[in-house]
This record gives structure tokens, C-alpha cells and sequence, in this order.
């Protein structure tokens, strides 16, 4: 193969190529790419949604969490052993409740973290704003022309 071959293959290829950026139309007027916003915040739902989990959706799991627990003591003290005898659904029953309960207590936890992250959302978008803000330092005297 010669110079001269080899130069006229890497020309073809690279004719070929796809990996250019080709723009099939403008912007829209109001900018950005899209019909949707860049992005929508708003700290009032944030807040409605956080009081919302620590007002009922908290109170309700627990409440219902402790109502079960008092239905399957129940149950396990009614099929439990007596005079060494006892149904096998006692001890079913009671890993059951265990589960239960941890599961429980894991949903509360979630309810919990997720209501401090909507909670902190809305201080977190106005520290960015303050932050890339300095970042960006004073208007330049230049923009006046």
C-alpha cells in the first residue's frame, strides 16, 4: 500500500463520519431546547407535602402499626401453648409480627428521611443561587455598552 492509498482511505473515512453536531433548527424564542421548563421548583408543594407526611401519613402508620401489634398478641396468646400443647400458627404469627414491626419501622424511617429532604430542598435551591451568584462575581462595566 502507498502513501498516497493510504491517505485516500483515511480521507473516505473520515468523510463518513457522523459524529458532527448538525443543528436542524433554531432555539425556540424563549430559549432552551424543550416545551418543558429547565426546571420547576416549588417550595410551597415541598412544604404542603412535608407537612402532609408529619401530620397524617406519620401519625397513621404508627397508630396502624400499633393497632396490628395489638391484634396478633391476641391471636398468638389464644393458639399459644397450654399445657404444652399450642398451634403452630402461634409461632408462624409472632415472626410474622416481627417482620411486621420492621417493616414498620422502616416505612417510618423512609417517611422521615424523605420529609427532611423536602424540607431541606427549598434552602438548598436558594444556597446554589447564592452560591453560583458570588461565583460569578459583580456586573463587569462592559455590560453597559
Amino acid at each position: 500500500m502507498t502513501w498516497d492509498e493510504w491517505k485516500q482511505i483515511k480521507d473516505d473515512v473520515a468523510a463518513q463520519r457522523t459524529d458532527s453536531m448538525r443543528l436542524n433548527q433554531l432555539a425556540p424564542a424563549a430559549g432552551g431546547g424543550g416545551s418543558a421548563p429547565d426546571l420547576a421548583s416549588s417550595p410551597e408543594k415541598k412544604q404542603a407535602a412535608a407537612k402532609a407526611i408529619n401530620d397524617d401519613l406519620e401519625p397513621d402508620v404508627e397508630r396502624d402499626g400499633k393497632h396490628a401489634a395489638e391484634s396478633v398478641k391476641a391471636v398468638v396468646k389464644e393458639l399459644g401453648a397450654r399445657d404444652g400443647y399450642g398451634w403452630d400458627t402461634s409461632a408462624a404469627l409472632k415472626k410474622a409480627h416481627r417482620t411486621w414491626e420492621q417493616q414498620v419501622k422502616a416505612l417510618l424511617g423512609r417517611l422521615a428521611s424523605e420529609k427532611h429532604a423536602l424540607s431541606k430542598t427549598g434552602i438548598d435551591f436558594r444556597n446554589d443561587d447564592i452560591g453560583i451568584g458570588s461565583q460569578l462575581g459583580p456586573p463587569s462595566p462592559i455590560d453597559d455598552y
